[in-house]
């Protein structure tokens, strides 16, 4: 029986799992906020989304020096280079992409909530292509997110964001759809080389993608950007990217990814909330609605699923 020390260093332990889940899912959350704010200044998305990266690759090679460095770091093999590459540059770099392109279109509070459909994307893609069969619950809960989203895109519909809703909406829908290919693929290369090593060295190759493509599509005279651009940069790179990586890695050991995955379903409303207050997004019962709907119709698909994973965007 665990004595009461034990205890409390067990419910501390919880409690501060719990802590670091909801910042993460809060930090994650304001990257759209950042980038919206970015897009009132003449910056584009390739440029906005290099800034980012830049300010964010130190840290992850830091990270990814101090992984390489410890006693017990397995050597990497071919494949597990391959996979580093391949994933990558599908989930991080050109799913960062695409949801930024989609930004300059829609609104943040449906860009997160069309990013929060991907783990229904994982189970269509699996039954697709795993061949592994769809349960009632999964098909009643993502006939809620569907319908969830197709609520809120008929309230930008018909608001001040209908102008090129169609093409913002299928951009931040490819960049999701991206993702969950990433998520299936990267199960086996976590469990080989570790989740916090992984996304350092994922990261770094995003990052490198990311600053290729800005410097063959761009002059250097492009990241002359006003003082407010860079400050939204840096936040979007700590605030939004190191921060709460780490964080969620942590509160994954804490409480598990299930209770942390779940913890952060609140990051569409946090994402509403931070619209309302910063971007003047509007928030109508319509809206409300089908986000509930999105969230009720993910936490079932996420409370059915085994193993779900961490998404930095």
């Amino acid at each position: 029986m665990a004595n009461p020390a034990q205890h409390r260093s067990s419910r501390n332990q919880i409690v501060f799992g719990i802590i670091l889940a909801l910042l993460a899912a809060i930090g994650f959350s304001a990257k759209a906020i950042l980038v919206k704010l970015a897009y009132r200044h003449p910056v584009d998305a390739v440029t906005l989304l290099a800034l980012r990266m830049s300010f964010s690759v130190p840290f992850f090679l830091a990270v990814a020096l101090w992984s390489h460095n410890q006693g017990n770091a397995k050597s990497l093999e071919l494949k597990d280079w391959g996979a580093i590459l391949g994933l990558g540059f599908v989930g991080y770099y050109l799913s960062s992409l695409l949801d930024f392109l989609g930004l300059q279109y829609i609104s943040a509070s449906l860009e997160r909530l069309v990013l929060f459909l991907y783990p229904t994307i994982v189970v269509i893609m699996s039954a697709l292509f795993l061949k592994r069969p769809l349960g009632r619950q999964e098909l009643i809960a993502m006939g809620l997110s569907y319908a969830g989203i197709v609520l809120v895109f008929v309230h930008d519909f018909s608001g001040v964001h209908g102008s090129g809703m169609a093409v913002g909406a299928g951009l931040v829908f490819a960049s999701t759809l991206t993702y969950s290919i990433y998520l299936i693929g990267v199960g086996q290369v976590i469990a080989r080389i570790g989740t916090v090593r992984f996304t350092a060295y994922a990261m770094t190759v995003a990052s490198v993608a990311t600053l290729m493509q800005f410097a063959f599509t761009h002059p250097m005279t492009a990241m002359r950007q006003p003082i407010s651009v860079y400050t939204l940069g840096l936040s979007m790179a700590i605030i939004s990217t190191v921060l709460p990586v780490f964080m969620l890695s942590a509160s994954i050991r804490l409480i598990g990814s299930g209770q942390a995955s779940l913890i952060g379903t609140i990051g569409p409303v946090s994402t509403i909330f931070m619209a309302q207050a910063f971007l003047g997004e509007g928030v109508s019962l319509l809206q409300t609605i089908g986000s509930v709907l999105v969230m009720t119709g993910v936490v079932m698909i996420g409370r059915h699923s085994l193993s779900p994973k961490t998404r930095v965007s």
